[in-house]
C-alpha cells in the first residue's frame, strides 16, 4: 500500500521545509532513498521523483550508495525552481500542485508520525482471494456417482 494523498502531502512538505533542521536531515535522506512506488498519488510521485533526482549528490563510483544534498542553497534552488516553473517536474504539474512545497507541515509531524509514514509506505494491503471465497467444498450430491464396489 502506498501513501495516501494526505500522507504524501505532509511527506513532501517535510522534505521541502525542514531540510535545514539538523535533527531531520537523516530522516529526509532516508525518505529520499525510498522507492517512489510508495507514493500513491501520481502528481505527488512525480514531485517526489523530481526532488529525488534534483537532490542526488554526485557519485564518484557506481558501487557507492546514493548520497543526498540536503540543506543549503542547492536544496532551496531545487524547491524554488519547481515552484517557479512546475513544468520542470512534469508536463501536467500545475502551480497548485507545488504550492505546498516549502510549507512546514505543522507540529503534528514528529518522530511518531514519521515512523507511521514509513509503515504506510511499505505496508502491503491484505488481498482477499475472490476465487477462494466462491469455492464451496464438494458435497456428496456434487460428487459423481461411483461405480459399484
Amino acid at each position: 500500500m502506498a501513501l495516501n494523498t494526505e500522507f504524501g502531502t505532509r511527506m513532501l512538505q517535510l522534505v521541502t521545509s525542514r531540510y535545514n533542521h539538523r535533527e531531520w536531515r537523516k530522516k529526509i535522506e532516508k525518505t529520499l532513498s525510498l522507492s517512489p512506488s510508495g507514493v500513491g498519488d501520481e502528481v505527488q510521485r512525480a514531485i517526489f521523483l523530481y526532488l529525488k533526482h534534483g537532490l542526488k549528490g554526485y557519485k564518484s563510483r557506481r558501487a557507492d550508495p546514493d548520497s543526498w544534498i540536503v540543506g543549503g542553497y542547492a536544496t532551496t534552488e531545487v524547491i524554488e525552481r519547481a515552484k517557479f516553473d512546475p513544468t520542470v517536474v512534469g508536463a501536467t504539474i500545475t502551480k497548485e500542485d507545488v504550492a505546498s512545497l516549502g510549507v512546514d507541515p505543522g507540529p503534528e509531524v514528529d518522530q511518531a508520525w514519521w515512523d507511521e509514514m514509513l509503515v504506510a509506505w511499505f505496508e502491503e494491503p491484505e488481498t482477499e482471494d475472490p476465487a477462494a471465497e466462491g469455492e464451496q467444498p464438494a458435497t456428496d450430491s456434487t460428487l459423481p456417482p461411483s461405480s459399484a464396489l
